[in-house]
C-alpha cells in the first residue's frame, strides 16, 4: 500500500518508503526529535526555531529523512506560534486522520517518505492564502535548506 497523497485524510495506516526500525530512529534522532517525529509530540508555541524564520529561497526538509517538504515561499505569518505553510511540495506530505482528536476538523500531517509526524493541517480559517489552509508544523520536525543562498 502506498501513502495517500490526495488532500483528503486517510484513516488507514500507510507504508512509507523511507521507514526504519524504531531502534534506528532512536539512534538517528535526538530525544526531542524522536518525541515529536516518532511519538507524535508537539513543541511549545512561540519558542521554536522556525516560527519567525522567513526566507525568500530554500526549502524546509524533513528532519528525519531530509526530503523537501515545503518551499520557503509557501510559508506565511499566521501568529499561531509554529511555522505555517499554505501548501506543501506536491507529494511530500501525507494527511491522516488523527485518532487522538476524533472531533477535530484538522488532519495529522506526516512526511510521505518516512512517516515522521510534522503537525496538523487546518482549513477554512480565513487566511489570505491561495489554499485557505494552514499546515501547522513543529520546527523540530523540519530543517531549513537555503541552497547556499542564506544562512539559517
Amino acid at each position: 500500500m502506498s501513502p495517500s497523497l490526495d488532500s483528503s485524510p486517510s484513516s488507514l495506516p500507510a507504508v512509507f518508503p523511507g521507514a526504519r526500525p524504531e531502534e534506528e530512529w532512536r539512534a538517528l534522532l535526538n530525544e526531542e526529535q524522536y518525541r515529536i517525529l516518532r511519538q507524535k509530540g508537539t513543541e511549545k508555541p512561540f519558542a521554536n526555531r522556525y516560527d519567525k524564520h522567513y526566507s525568500t529561497h530554500g526549502t524546509y526538509n524533513c528532519a528525519a529523512c531530509d526530503k523537501p517538504l515545503y518551499r520557503a515561499d509557501q510559508k506565511f505569518k499566521s501568529s499561531c506560534g509554529w511555522p505555517a505553510y499554505y501548501d506543501s511540495i506536491q507529494g511530500a506530505v501525507t494527511r491522516l486522520r488523527d485518532p487522538r482528536f476524533p472531533d477535530s476538523p484538522a488532519s495529522e500531517i506526516v512526511c510521505a517518505n518516512c512517516g515522521g509526524h510534522l503537525g496538523h493541517v487546518f482549513a477554512g480559517e480565513g487566511f489570505p492564502t491561495p489554499t485557505n489552509q494552514r499546515h501547522c508544523v513543529n520546527s523540530v520536525s523540519i530543517r531549513f535548506e537555503d541552497g547556499g543562498l542564506e544562512r539559517d
